[in-house]
């Protein structure tokens, strides 16, 4: 059930956002460039701060024979960025899968159905499972942590978070140290133990990632230290916009949660045998709360413990729904689980048209079939809102992702298309635009709440061609295909 609902989730928002860029480009050259490291996009875009190519050249590696022979039969590369995004899901709900074994050997079967439950009427978890995200390399170690310390494997688990936080968020130490404390606390290892396997598996893993990410960036690199050095020393992340110090516990938790917010509280209380686990995780997000710049996928890896605590409460209410008193509790919960689920659809609409740079180079690559040879230029923005390496086709045609260009030069250059967020550029025409999320309305009749899109990214063609004008662009014959309505329209909408 999870990973037909991550499939689902994946491919239809197939596309990526700004946040997956370095990993879904580095997946791309590993894959199509493989060893001509010249030719790969980190070294003409290297972003804010440098990412370890060792996540990207995993999934790539598993992934390279569905690859090989989709090049073989010449099928586009769109396909094979949904073929890594799933092999990255497989491996995510994998790790979940360890876990969810070990909370029904320890807390039983039906915590386990209910962890199942809970984690299929939430939104973000398996939508995230298959987004190339730094957090979500490590996220599948910290699943892999849990079930570790659910068994009994203690070092092993100090080992899978060291791994996770050397390796791909160096923010794992911020839950690494409250279990390690935990785990000495209750002597259930000791200091020398876990100072030796620690210290060794760290070194392991600094030199790996060393030796890796310095002949990918072409200098000597241990990439999470300068995040470390940027983020919590600089404080430079705080640049990204920043929230309130309460904002995980009172909006980003609520709203990846849904139901299993207010039942792991009740878990806890309810059961006290889950309380040494999930104390230290509520630490890590307390410690992860004095950072000023917050994002959800930040705190991600708290959700599985989190809700492992709500299916223990779920479960009690289950098993007592015919007792009286619990039978309402147990009414309720329902009533709330449909809720979450209705709060989930909606959530997964509004991110369905949240990517609207990839709806647009493919409307452009379907609209002009021709084999004239053709240059699109992409701007930050569309770039940033879907498009990337595998959205491009083969030749005839080219792209420039050239930036610090004025609206006034694109006159001067002899691009084809353009597509970016101005609404009108001179020397193009506009062909069409793409329609992306803007905020849900609150509406008074049925359903209550209403999607708001606006026009996001602009497709314009040069003027000089005039074989470009005469083309069907979405907004005329094409404004009723499937593939682009509603999200294409005619510029003048």
């Amino acid at each position: 059930m999870l990973g037909s609902i991550a499939a689902f989730y994946a491919v239809m928002t197939p596309y990526t956002k700004v946040e997956e860029s370095f990993n879904v480009q580095a997946m791309h050259d590993v894959l199509y460039h493989t060893h001509r490291i010249e030719k790969y996009d980190h070294l003409e875009f290297p972003g804010v701060v440098p990412r370890t190519f060792i996540g990207a050249v995993v999934i790539s590696i598993i992934s390279s024979p569905a690859v090989f022979l989709m090049r073989l039969l010449h099928v586009p590369k769109f396909y094979s960025l949904l073929t890594v995004r799933l092999v990255l899901s497989c491996v995510t709900l994998l790790s979940l899968r360890l876990l969810r074994v070990q909370v029904k050997k320890k807390f039983g079967h039906h915590t386990e159905a209910f962890f199942v439950v809970l984690t299929a009427i939430q939104f973000h978890l398996l939508f995230y499972s298959s987004r190339p995200l730094p957090n979500i390399f490590a996220l599948a170690l910290v699943n892999l942590a849990y079930s570790l310390w659910f068994k009994g494997s203690n070092l092993r688990t100090l080992q899978a978070l060291i791994v996770a936080a050397v390796v791909f968020r160096c923010d794992i130490i911020l839950l690494l140290g409250p279990i390690g404390f935990a785990l000495l606390l209750s002597r259930s290892v000791s200091l020398m133990e876990a100072v030796k396997y620690c210290v060794s598996t760290a070194l392991i893993c600094i030199g790996i990632t060393v030796l890796i990410d310095s002949i990918m960036w072409r200098r000597i690199l241990w990439p999470e230290f300068e995040v470390l050095w940027f983020n919590s020393v600089l404080n430079r992340s705080s640049e990204w916009g920043t929230h309130s110090i309460h904002w995980y516990f009172t909006s980003a938790l609520p709203r990846s949660m849904l139901v299993a917010y207010p039942l792991c509280m009740v878990g806890a209380l309810l059961d006290r045998r889950i309380v040494p686990y999930m104390l230290p995780v509520f630490l890590f997000v307390v410690l992860y709360s004095k950072l000023p710049h917050k994002e959800l996928r930040f705190i991600i890896g708290s959700i599985p413990m989190f809700n492992v605590s709500a299916a223990l409460a779920a479960s009690r209410l289950y098993n007592n729904r015919k007792k009286s008193g619990w039978n309402l509790l147990y009414i309720l919960m329902l009533g709330a689980f449909l809720v979450s689920l209705g709060y989930s659809a909606v959530t997964f609409m509004a991110s369905y048209n949240n990517y609207p740079g990839g709806y647009a180079i493919k409307a452009l690559h379907e609209a002009d079939s021709s084999g004239n040879e053709k240059m699109v230029h992409i701007d930050a923005f569309t770039a940033m809102s879907g498009v990337s390496r595998f959205c491009e086709n083969e030749y005839p045609w080219r792209y420039s992702k050239e930036e610090g260009l004025s609206v006034e030069e694109f006159q001067e250059r002899n691009f084809t298309y353009l597509l970016n967020e101005h609404r009108s550029i001179s020397g193009y025409k506009c062909l069409f635009a793409v329609d992306g999320f803007s905020r849900v309305k609150l509406q008074p009749q049925i359903p209550p709440l209403s999607l708001v899109q606006e026009p996001k990214v602009f497709a314009h063609g040069n003027m000089r061609d005039p074989d470009i004008l005469s083309l069907n662009w979405p907004g005329s014959s094409l404004r009723t295909h499937p593939d682009f309505y509603p999200r294409t329209t005619n510029c003048q909408q």
